[in-house]
């Protein structure tokens, strides 16, 4: 198990992480995440903490530049309340992994002046390569969060099929003529309309160069499920089958959102 998942630096208590604890578990982290949330504001009467106060209470917020929660880190206490509710075989795993980490041994303190040195030099190696290592993995994460993330987007050809098979030349025409999208080069891009309304967006997309096969992250243009939704209507038609099965509506008097503006009609 990674030690950039499980944070303890040296003589210190350890932690241990949402993400490694999904790991260990089988859950979906942002199942882990969940649980975790639920059990502090279950134990916290008004709430979680604020960050810069949660660290004294046994957890911690790692957040993203968004804002939200990446990674939460637990002490012992709160990873055995937390695991109390799983299974017995995800019990064990945590707590074999909680052992390991309570059994490493401590790092002496140097004794002399070239013991210190040495030892800081290796430290110093060590956080370079840790660092190396995370610049190195932030954007891929990165680009699989977006990607779990964009559940319900669909690229143009999907979306064309998507809507009643009206086909790929069609929604793209649309797009560029309702300012959705633009073009650079030969890719779409969104457009200020398209992102504004939130109807279409750009997900970073992880893949292998094919002659130094390094993996690298490009981006795919994607119609969000709103933007979706909203192309059922104008595209389709108010009563279409398209329309009612993407905005969520049964039954043909069922009125569904989005009131066709001038614009779109034409």
């Amino acid at each position: 198990m990674s030690d950039v998942i499980t944070t303890s630096s040296p003589n210190s208590n350890p932690t241990m992480s949402s993400r490694e604890i999904a790991d260990l578990t089988g859950k979906a982290h942002k199942h882990v995440i969940r649980d975790i949330e639920v059990m502090i504001s279950e134990i916290e009467k008004d709430g979680p903490d604020l960050d810069h106060q949660a660290k004294s209470k046994g957890y911690d917020f790692e957040r993203d530049n968004r804002g939200y929660v990446k990674i939460i880190h637990l002490d012992r206490s709160h990873t055995i309340t937390l695991i109390t509710g799983y299974d017995a075989r995800q019990r064990k795993r945590v707590v074999d992994r909680w052992l390991e980490l309570e059994n490493k041994p401590a790092i002496a303190a140097p004794s002399n002046m070239v013991e210190a040195l040495t030892l800081a030099l290796e430290q110093q190696k060590e956080l370079q390569a840790k660092d190396a290592e995370i610049a190195e993995l932030t954007p891929k994460a990165a680009a699989l969060d977006a990607i779990s993330e964009a559940e319900g987007d669909m690229g143009v050809r999907d979306a064309g099929r998507e809507l009643d098979g009206i086909g790929q030349t069609k929604v793209t025409a649309y797009l560029l003529d309702h300012k959705w999208a633009c073009r650079e080069g030969r890719k779409l891009k969104p457009a200020h309309y398209g992102l504004s309304q939130g109807y279409c967006r750009l997900v970073p997309k992880s893949y292998q160069d094919r002659h130094t096969g390094e993996t690298c992250i490009g981006h795919d243009f994607r119609i969000t499920a709103r933007g979706l939704a909203r192309l059922a209507i104008v595209l389709c038609g108010i009563n279409s089958g398209a329309a009612r099965r993407l905005n969520g509506k049964k039954g043909k008097n069922t009125p569904v959102p989005f009131a066709l503006t001038p614009a779109e009609t034409a």
